[in-house]
């Protein structure tokens, strides 16, 4: 064998192997339903012989005697009735529990595929989504896992054509080996078109697999940013965008259904003509009275029955790479995470702190530290500000303290274990104001009423139209940017966080409002300890101490006045804030 031969073959046998270790892997999940599609395919199979066989011996029992001595024989008549009646509806009965057994078992491994592929999502810490689109996230989710399990509809009712093609094969060639032969013969041939189409469409399929991720991801991306392209008149430029990634998707998808196309072109060919040499050699054998009319009725019946079964293991070699692809994908995708045991919990402050970090280095890109060399003390009770200019890690050291990122180096302890941080950018979902701020937490109206008044929201949900039960917008677009604050921050006090991470969450609010949102985190100091970046001259004034951090690292933790006689950087970026704020008009 040359090697580019043994190459083809070696392709060939590893997609089959490949092929049959995804199904395994699929019905291990609910072997069951698929069991049962399996045998009713079988029985399918069986009763298809059985359906032929009984129009042969219809057709030479009723038919041909009624024109060889021309009177009905009504006895004959009612056998042949019963029994083509009988093995049809034999064969609708096995057609309905295997459809619905297989549309089961597809349904429930695809279920399970994207809950696994959630489960992992949700294991995982936030600079991992930092490096992966939410578009491919979606599209593995989704897509992937539609295509894992696409084998699996038509599986049962190929192998349940296995069984069809044994039975048949033995009823041929017990009925007419010549004939038999010749009819045999063309199993392989459709086999092997089947075969050499699913080599050469594989790489086809995981290209536009992949496409479709791509596809998704500037989707996502466009619809999640189109407050910006509307502002900015950016639409022609998505669209260009998208149309550039949908072209190379729709090349791709032409190109698998080109190939499909010549594959059903031979699958419908080849035995078309197969039957109609059937016809003229059962002729001739009726004619040398080796077979009766009735026996070539059936033979040609057979195979014209078969026609549509071979077509089911092309259709299940077909789906094999697609599924093979969007399986590979998902299991790449789960082997790329990173374990939970991998990741480092949030160690216990010791009593008095409310949190500490010791040594901490962090980046969220190998060689580029946005963080360097953290020692931090925390203590509870007290009111933080986080100081510094843009880029200087100040929402970098929150996410550390919340657990959303895990250190390269050093270790951060918590009171409690956990903190809970308000971003900049509030989410919230389209669900009621109730359901946003509990987040599934079992609590009374009255627990529900404080945190709003904290949060000074109370006073514009008991104005909506259904109060808490409204149901918001999309991200709560029907709510002002100050609105959503105070819903952001109403969701972390219903909690009674022991520390409350605050990343400059009052930037939509007016003075007036932010005072008394202090003021009231103020009186809980007993209970929570918060840490607040800061850019406010009034909010950085009433805390008790200053975290000043520049070019990532803790420059001075003091209480303000002392950090602004100390530090120049400091006072020039104090009173650059306020001069910012006595420009505003």
């Amino acid at each position: 064998m040359s090697g580019s031969a043994a190459a083809i073959a070696a392709h060939r046998d590893g997609a089959l192997r490949r092929g049959a270790g995804l199904v395994r892997a699929l019905v291990r999940r609910h072997p069951r339903p698929f069991i049962r599609a399996v045998l009713s395919a079988a029985v399918f199979g069986s009763a298809t012989v059985a359906s032929s066989w009984a129009l042969g011996r219809v057709t030479d029992k009723a038919i041909v005697p009624r024109f060889s001595t021309n009177r009905i024989d009504w006895g004959a008549v009612l056998w042949a009735l019963a029994v083509l009646i009988g093995v049809g509806m034999l064969r609708a009965l096995a057609v309905v529990a295997r459809r619905s057994n297989a549309s089961r078992t597809q349904m429930r491994v695809e279920h399970s595929l994207r809950l696994d592929v959630i489960d992992h999502y949700h294991a995982q810490p936030l600079g991992w989504f930092d490096r992966h689109p939410t578009g491919e996230l979606l599209a593995r989710a989704h897509a992937d896992a539609e295509a894992a399990t696409q084998v699996l509809g038509p599986l049962p009712y190929a192998s349940g054509v296995v069984v069809l093609l044994v039975v048949s094969t033995a009823w041929l060639l017990v009925t007419d080996i010549t004939l038999g032969l010749c009819a045999v013969a063309l199993f392989p041939l459709l086999v092997a078109i089947n075969v050499i189409y699913q080599r050469q469409v594989e790489p086809a399929a995981d290209r536009a697999q992949e496409r479709i991720g791509d596809v998704s991801a500037v989707v996502h991306e466009s619809l999640d940013g189109i407050m910006v392209v509307k502002a900015f008149g950016a639409e022609a430029r998505e669209t260009e965008r998208l149309a550039v990634r949908a072209r190379r998707l729709r090349d791709s998808q032409l190109e698998v259904a080109l190939m499909r196309a010549n594959f059903e072109m031979f699958l419908d060919g080849v035995p078309a003509l197969a039957t109609v040499a059937l016809v003229f050699g059962g002729a001739w054998r009726v004619q040398s009275g080796a077979m009766t009319v009735g026996q070539v009725v059936a033979f040609v019946n057979l195979f014209t029955l078969l026609v549509w079964p071979l077509r089911l293991i092309g259709f299940v070699l077909g789906d094999l790479p697609r599924s093979l692809a969007g399986h590979s994908r998902i299991v790449d995708l789960l082997g790329g995470f990173v374990p939970p045991s991998a990741l480092a919990p949030i160690a216990e402050a010791a009593p008095g702190d409310a949190a500490t970090l010791v040594g901490v280095t962090f980046s969220y890109e190998p060689g580029r530290k946005v963080l360097h060399d953290l020692d931090l003390v925390i203590p509870a009770g007290r009111t933080i500000a986080v100081v510094g200019a843009t880029g200087s890690g100040k929402s970098t050291l929150l996410s550390l303290l919340a657990g959303l990122h895990v250190p390269d180096q050093g270790t951060v302890a918590v009171a409690g274990g956990t903190a809970h941080l308000v971003f900049q950018e509030t989410f919230l979902f389209a669900e009621s104001v109730r359901a946003n701020i509990t987040l599934g937490l079992e609590i009374s109206d009255g627990e529900l009423w404080d945190a709003l008044d904290a949060a000074q929201a109370s006073e514009f949900v008991a104005a909506l139209p259904d109060g808490v039960a409204t149901e918001l917008g999309e991200r709560g677009v029907t709510l002002s940017g100050g609105q959503r604050q105070r819903l952001a921050l109403a969701r972390a006090f219903v909690r009674h966080p022991k520390l409350l991470l605050l990343d400059d969450c009052t930037s939509a609010l007016d003075p007036t409002t932010e005072g008394r949102i202090i003021s009231a985190l103020d009186a809980r100091r007993i209970e929570t300890t918060t840490v607040m970046v800061a850019a406010r001259p009034s909010t950085i004034a009433v805390a008790d101490e200053v975290i000043f951090i520049d070019h990532g690292r803790i420059v001075g933790h003091a209480p303000h006045r002392e950090l602004f006689d100390q530090f120049a950087s400091y006072r020039h970026l104090v009173e650059a804030y306020e001069r910012e704020r006595s420009e505003r008009p």
